[in-house]
């Protein structure tokens, strides 16, 4: 991805660790870090940014995750507060980049970071869009 200038805000989402997120070996399943990291961006987008997922659905727009890198540091358990943070790290006319962090609240240790590239796709043809550049100076918050 070419590289931007621009500083992007970051914003964070508290959550907490549910029965139904634990594995075999009691801890977080690894799924359900991704799993955490879009539902915060999904609350973010709505409450932060001012444009929730409904308003790229009405435009006939849509994101979808193209690639995603996490690293895993320690684990999360049953019952415990987590901090998710996310920000973009850099927009091009086809990719989103948002970095992330997932912090346990309590200790304050990092459990996992990494990052999601999302492409715009055209809701009409299931094909990538180009972002549009409003859509580009209202998240370059």
């Amino acid at each position: 991805m070419t590289e931007n200038k621009i500083t992007y805000s970051t914003f964070e989402t508290e959550h907490r660790v549910r029965p139904d997120d634990i594995d075999l070996f009691q801890h977080v399943h690894s799924s359900r870090y991704i799993d955490y990291v879009l539902a915060a961006r999904y609350e973010q987008m709505e409450q932060h940014y001012g444009m929730a997922m409904e308003k790229f659905l009405e435009r006939g727009f849509g994101w979808v995750v193209s690639s995603v890198q996490m690293n895993y540091k320690r684990p999360l358990n049953l019952g415990d507060y987590f901090l998710v943070r996310t920000g973009i790290n850099n927009i091009t006319e086809r990719v989103c980049r948002v970095a992330f962090t997932i912090n346990n609240k309590v200790t304050g240790k990092l459990c996992c970071d990494g990052w999601f590239d999302y492409v715009m796709i055209d809701l009409k043809t299931g094909r990538g869009a180009r972002i549009p550049e409003d859509v580009i100076e209202h998240y370059s918050v």
